[in-house]
Formats: C-alpha cells, structure tokens, sequence
C-alpha cells in the first residue's frame, strides 16, 4: 500500500506472492501516523500492522 487509498476489506497481493486483507486503518496515538491493519490470508490468518505508506500491490 502507498499513499493512495486503502480499500477497507480489500485484498492485496504482496510481492512475495502472499495475499493479505485490509482490515482497517488505525493511527498512532503520539504521531498520529496512519498505519494499516491486515490480516495475512495464509498459514496461521495472524494480525499485522504496516505503515500505510509501505506498499503491497493490490
């Protein structure tokens, strides 16, 4: 994911060939910095955050 905008629900393809779903966007309480909740789509479906101007294609 980039600066443009995250599709809530919206399943990416990683260049790792892995695919994720977006499950929201939350900020950091100090900086206020977006960051994007995600949920891997494989192995053990665990809950990950990323910084939204991080990239995953979609």
């Amino acid at each position: 994911m980039n600066e443009r905008d995250v599709k809530i629900h919206g399943i990416y393809h990683h260049f790792k060939e892995k695919y994720y779903i977006v499950e929201d966007v939350a900020y950091h309480s100090e900086t206020k910095e977006e960051y994007v909740v995600y949920r891997r789509l494989y192995d053990d479906n665990s809950l990950w955050i990323r910084e939204k101007k991080c990239s995953l294609v979609k």
